[in-house]
């Protein structure tokens, strides 16, 4: 394990397994979790949203009803390719290969969402994201937070471990608008503060 997010090839040697390798697609419980992340979004619609870590793209064809343009980013290729065509019809939605927090995120957002994906960093990196998101952060912009709460022995990180460090290191230029804690996940929502940045 190295002190940034898995090595994308991790991820490679999933997709090629298995084209949904956390059911994103079916599973009863992502959608109901995708259907509250989605109710918990603050604004009901935004200018530029951005979704890192999007694996397939089932949470981005969701949020597109809710911003004008929406980025998705991932660092599996057979992954983005999926979410690509699942969004075909959303000329609005696009996606990049993109490694974060190595790979700068283009533009400025006043919606970062961030489901599934800080456990895959160490607290160092959680860090260095912080600081990146910063600066793509339009005054005001919404950061939200879903993480599941089981175990994750392979994992630098526990969702509350990770969502913790990431809160911590932002706690200079964010408010925390929501905590909420379900039976496996819990949901988060920050909001650039303008007076701090």
């Amino acid at each position: 394990m190295t002190g940034d997010a898995r090595d994308p090839s991790y991820f490679d040697a999933l997709y090629a397994a298995d084209a949904d390798p956390w059911r994103f697609e079916t599973s009863d419980y992502e959608a109901q979790k995708y259907a509250e992340t989605i109710a918990a979004l603050p604004r009901p619609y935004y200018c530029d949203a951005v979704e890192v870590g999007c694996s397939v793209g089932v949470l981005t064809e969701q949020l597109a009803a809710r911003a004008k343009t929406v980025l998705g980013v991932d660092v599996s290729q057979a992954a983005l390719d999926r979410a690509a065509t699942r969004c075909a019809a959303l000329p609005h939605v696009r996606f990049a290969k993109l490694r974060v927090p190595d790979d700068p995120l283009p533009g400025r957002y006043d919606l970062i969402l961030l489901s599934e994906v800080l456990y895959y960093f160490d607290t160092p990196t959680l860090a260095r994201l912080a600081e990146n998101l910063r600066g793509v952060a339009m005054s005001g912009a919404d950061l939200v937070l879903v993480h599941w709460l089981g175990e994750t022995p392979d994992y630098p990180q526990t969702g509350d471990s990770a969502v913790e460090a990431f809160v911590s290191a932002t706690r200079d230029w964010t408010a925390i608008m929501r905590q909420e804690r379900r039976q496996d996940y819990r949901l988060d929502v920050l909001r650039a503060v303008p007076a701090n940045r």
